[in-house]
């Protein structure tokens, strides 16, 4: 598979009390997706700094392809502390690379041979960034996937930036949390699928992803609604299991499997990477060999 899978947004470092991680929610998927023999892109900025090198050759142990443009901004990073249940709070940096990605003719030539993109909110805090994944995504032919991995972090989204960023997607996906948050921002009353399915009706999406931690998994198309149980496991932490989750069933879904199949990679795949620490283990040969034949 030749298939270019990008993921659109931060790259940064996650830094623990006792260590720093290669992160970034877009970074995290197009790692998982080249796993899964796609040509995974991670596309992003860094600084002309030492963390922005290290980058740059932690990328290239993982074997990640990647087009990071270097700016006059430091390299992003994010101060990362874990609670009782692993569970990650994030201290995000302002006005750093990530913030500030250009779209230059390398991006725009990326993008004009892009399958499948995931973006979020959160490079979109700043105009700068926001405009290049407007272009990209503009850029991307016309049956392309693009995923908008909402991903709300602290302050850093408004309604414009959600309504905007869905009505460039065919996908979505969005944790229970940020169900309650959109259907606030929106003025919609109703449950958790209720919100889902209006989000899916009302911006005509293909596919909306819901995933509710250890109270299992949905996902919802037009025509058909999937649920999964979170499998019970001794958590490591969970930075990154939902960008697993995306990548494992996007991968499935765009080798053809069916909807429900997908989620159940999906799940299986986001629990395995709850066992490891940090955001882009290697997952294990079983689920890498699956569809390379």
């Amino acid at each position: 598979m030749k298939n270019t899978v990008v993921g659109l947004g931060e790259i940064l470092w996650d830094v623990f009390p006792e260590r720093k991680v290669l992160g970034g929610a877009p970074a995290n998927f197009a790692y998982h997706a080249s796993q899964f023999g796609f040509n995974g892109y991670a596309v992003s900025a860094i600084g002309d700094d030492l963390l922005g090198k290290e980058i740059l050759t932690s990328l290239e142990e993982k074997g990640l392809n990647y087009l990071l443009e270097k700016t006059d901004y430091p390299t992003g990073t994010v101060q990362v502390t874990l609670n009782k249940a692993g569970v990650p709070e994030y201290e995000i940096c302002e006005n750093v690379a990530w913030d500030n990605i250009p779209f230059t003719a390398r991006t725009e030539n990326l993008a004009k041979s892009t399958q499948t993109v995931c973006f979020g909110s959160l490079a979109q805090r700043n105009s700068v960034s926001r405009e290049t994944i407007r272009k990209f995504i503009t850029a991307m032919p016309e049956d392309s996937l693009k995923i908008f991995d909402i991903n709300l972090r602290l302050n850093f989204y408004s309604k414009e930036i959600i309504h905007e960023s869905l009505e460039m997607a065919n996908m979505m996906k969005i944790n229970d949390e940020e169900v309650i948050k959109v259907a606030n921002l929106y003025g919609w009353k109703g449950d958790e699928q209720e919100i889902c399915g209006r989000l899916l009706e009302d911006y005509k999406l293909d596919i909306l992803v819901l995933t509710k931690g250890t109270d299992g998994s949905f996902v919802f198309t037009p025509r058909q609604t999937s649920y999964q149980p979170t499998p019970k496991v001794h958590v490591a932490d969970t930075v990154g299991a939902g960008d697993s989750f995306t990548a494992a069933f996007v991968a499935a879904y765009l080798h053809g499997e069916r909807i429900e199949d997908a989620h159940q990679l999906a799940v299986e795949v986001s629990a395995y990477v709850c066992l490891q620490h940090g955001a882009m283990p290697k997952l294990a040969d079983s689920y890498l060999e699956l569809f390379r034949k």
